[in-house]
């Protein structure tokens, strides 16, 4: 068997042409800073070619006039590609994201994988024009013959993935706004842009026309930056930090254009009494694989006040079992965070947590035996309050805050006091207890004893979390407008 080798990142993908940039620029392995490769930079000008083949490409309807079933068929064939590409890709996303194994090929890829195919099953089953309820006696008077809402493609989109899951997150945008008949330019982080790389790839071997799909990379946020600004983009869809979503406000703010944000989280996790024995493997999943770099990590550890102790010992023990090490090495469950900022911001909030009355119960510090990448141990801290720094800002980091609470009031009153509501859990074994206390947060996604990712189930942020929703129903309809036909008889 050949052995798995790096997606070529000596080039990008602009309408339908591959682009050889002058300028080259690093990404490095966090797990021990080695060079990854040497990344082809896009120019600007070629983003601006991206930009205008994409409008030409929509305004033309070489894409958007496509049957629905056409371009499903085709972006079937683009994921039949990208899985001969397989094993390059997880061992393009385990280099430059230092993410385990399993990570890579488990959740990235496969499920990203069936995550876009059941898009492509939802698309199929919803309908473009849908009859519109009017008012009987306008039907009685003859004004109205016909009232129907039509779905259309909102035109040209920017689609700006984050390092943290850059396969997934092209999967989870590229594909629904695709099917909708929309054109892209899908600009993945700096810190991980290779496999994206490869939809340039697929594209190319799928049949799709020049124009509705181009791939960039940069260092810097020059193009991304065009991408916001620009006249000819008409959406903006963004995952990343609150403050990156915050600019991109800003920008896309004169032309008024579409914007759909999954930005950062401070999610809780709330235990019922009954429920204390599940809190350990909740805690594991807060780091295992992503090394709490996601943003609906539940971060926040809500507990009984008589059982604190209780929990911290017993959550300690199971980040004392993680298996911290080399990506590639089987049975990791933790490998680096992504930078050596990441690393900083790390330390930084656990001296803050202490110096508000914090105190580290496990971890709070760099893994040893490692002289080279960006480490961090597994960390529990004992949280006194929700005042805490480390239970007010997101980390982003293998960083896990447990709380006290008095009842379950106090718990949704702790869990609701954030500026961020992207995703909550509640465990009780009375589940509609739980699902009770669910209904009560201020979160997009709240989870009842158990967990679902899934192309029909929507996602998105309450507050500062985000705007709009990615995936279900919804999620497809952030790709398009929606315009009201009336049609009447000439009497």
């Amino acid at each position: 068997m050949t052995a798995p080798t790096l997606i070529d990142p000596g080039r990008s993908y602009v309408a339908g042409r591959w682009v050889e940039g002058e300028a080259t620029f690093p990404v490095e392995n966090p797990a021990d800073e080695s060079l990854v490769a040497e990344v082809s930079a896009t120019p600007l000008a070629e983003i601006e070619r991206a930009v205008t083949e994409a409008r030409r490409s929509f305004d033309e309807g070489v894409w958007a006039d496509l049957a629905p079933a056409e371009r499903a068929r085709r972006l079937h064939a683009l994921l039949d590609h990208l899985t001969t590409m397989k094993d390059d890709l997880v061992h393009t996303m385990v280099r430059e994201a230092g993410q385990p194994t399993g990570f890579a090929e488990g959740s990235q890829f496969t499920m990203g994988m069936g995550l876009a195919r059941t898009s492509i099953d939802l698309y199929l089953s919803l309908r473009d024009e849908e009859p519109n309820p009017v008012p009987t006696d306008e039907l009685l008077r003859g004004r109205v013959a016909l009232s129907i809402r039509r779905h259309e493609p909102v035109g040209v989109v920017a689609a700006i993935t984050p390092y943290n899951a850059a396969l997934i997150m092209a999967f989870q945008k590229v594909v629904p706004a695709l099917l909708a008949g929309n054109s892209v330019v899908l600009r993945p982080s700096p810190l991980t842009p290779i496999s994206s790389l490869a939809f340039g790839a697929a594209a190319d071997a799928a049949g799709i026309p020049p124009g509705v799909l181009s791939v960039i990379a940069e260092d810097g946020a020059a193009g991304a930056e065009l991408l916001t600004t620009h006249p000819a983009v008409d959406m903006v869809s963004f995952t990343g930090s609150t403050a990156v979503g915050r600019r991109i406000l800003e920008q896309a703010a004169p032309t008024v254009k579409r914007v759909s944000l999954e930005l950062g989280g401070k999610s809780a996790q709330i235990y019922f009494d009954d429920a204390i024995d599940l809190a350990a493997m909740g805690a594991m999943v807060v780091v295992a694989m992503t090394a709490g770099q996601a943003c609906v990590a539940a971060t926040r550890m809500l507990v009984p006040k008589e059982r604190k102790d209780e929990v911290l010992e017993a959550v300690t023990a199971m980040y004392g079992n993680i298996k911290v090490g080399l990506p590639e090495e089987p049975g990791i469950l933790m490998g680096p965070v992504i930078s050596a900022a990441s690393r900083e911001r790390c330390e930084r909030y656990v001296g803050l947590a202490e110096e508000h009355g914090g105190k580290v119960a496990f971890g709070g510090g760099r893994v040893e035996g490692f002289d080279t990448g960006y480490w961090f141990e597994p960390t529990v801290l004992d949280l006194p309050d929700n005042t805490n720094p480390a239970a007010r800002d997101e980390i982003f980091g293998p960083v896990l805050g447990v709380i006290g609470y008095e009842d379950i009031d106090d718990a949704v009153a702790i869990a609701n006091d954030s500026p961020y509501g992207l995703s909550a859990q509640v465990y009780g074994r009375d589940a509609a207890a739980a699902a009770a206390v669910g209904r009560r947060l201020r979160a997009g996604a709240v989870n009842v004893n158990t967990s679902l990712f899934s192309a029909y189930a929507p996602g998105g942020g309450y507050k500062q979390s985000g705007l709009g929703r990615e995936r279900g129903v919804e999620g497809v309809r952030e790709f398009q407008e929606v315009k009201h036909m009336v049609v009447g008889d000439i009497k």
